[in-house]
């Protein structure tokens, strides 16, 4: 397989879950001594927030775990990252309805939901942007786990 990876998250609009993910993602990939080897990205299927920071309350729960995410910025999904990106990993099934849709008209990678990768019973990360900061910590927890399933997946090509 390749000797580079490179894994792009999804959400609505880019502020809260797949910033969330692509720090997380990030994090462990460097304690396990592989991030060299990994291109991580996010972006939204939504075009409100292109050019934004992080919601502040992501990034504070995010900085509460030791990973900082304020200097990301928010872009908008495009046909192109699907042939970019050997994961394209959404958060939810609206998100995944929209990839979908460009997917089939365009090919390249098939997007999956990223909590496949995780053993939770839940098959959506919740957006968590109207809630309060409990939500932002539950997404976070959903996001680790299912990050070391998919850094367990990504060790199995890499290797």
């Amino acid at each position: 397989m390749s000797d580079r990876i490179s894994v792009l998250f999804v959400c609505l609009g880019n502020i809260c879950r797949s910033p969330s993910a692509e720090g997380v993602f990030r994090h462990l990939a460097s304690e396990q001594g592989v991030q060299d080897r990994l291109s991580i990205d996010s972006c939204g299927t939504g075009n409100w927030h292109i050019g934004k920071a992080p919601d502040e309350r992501s990034t504070a729960a995010a900085a509460r775990r030791g990973i900082d995410i304020s200097d990301l910025k928010a872009r908008q999904f495009c046909a192109d990252d699907l042939d970019r990106f050997d994961y394209v990993l959404v958060m939810d099934r609206s998100n995944l309805a929209d990839v979908r849709e460009v997917w089939h008209q365009n090919g390249g990678t098939e997007p999956r939901l990223f909590l496949d990768f995780g053993a939770s019973q839940l098959a959506e990360v919740p957006d968590p942007y109207y809630g309060g900061q409990d939500g932002f910590e539950h997404v976070l927890d959903l996001i680790h786990e299912a990050s070391l399933g998919l850094l367990e997946d990504i060790r199995g090509r890499l290797a």
